[in-house]
């Protein structure tokens, strides 16, 4: 499968002079395919807003740690409401096969934390990897 990216994550490195110091940001690029697919769309609003604050969170292997506060002080909504947001992602489908899934990680018999993977279906491309 050889299909451009319509989103990525990517990693900038820019160095002060009045500073002295080098800062290095993350930022997710939305290419216009994402628009000119149909994606955005079809996703709609809340999906893709939903999908962009995880994927804020997202490491080099595509996985995502965020706490459900994170999720929501991202979204500007509750921790109940962005729960819903993140369930009504989790089944979204695009071309019939899911962009995020989500591993329930277990310590001691009780929940953890939540380890979201964007896949590579959601042409979301982090840092350049290889799909």
């Amino acid at each position: 499968m050889n299909e451009k990216s319509l989103v990525s994550v990517e990693r900038q490195t820019e160095y002060s002079i009045e500073k002295q110091k080098s800062e290095t940001r993350i930022f997710v690029k939305m290419y216009v395919d994402a628009v000119r697919t149909g994606l955005i769309a079809d996703m709609g609003a809340k999906n893709w807003t939903t999908l962009c604050v995880i994927a804020s969170h997202m490491n080099e292997k595509g996985e995502c740690y965020p706490t459900q506060d994170q999720i929501a002080k991202g979204l500007g909504v509750s921790r109940q409401t962005a729960n819903k947001y993140v369930n009504d992602l989790l089944e979204y489908r695009w071309q019939g096969q899911p962009v995020v899934r989500v591993v329930k990680e277990r310590e001691n018999g009780k929940f953890t934390n939540n380890r979201y993977t964007v896949l590579p279906v959601s042409n979301l491309e982090i840092f350049n990897r290889v799909k």
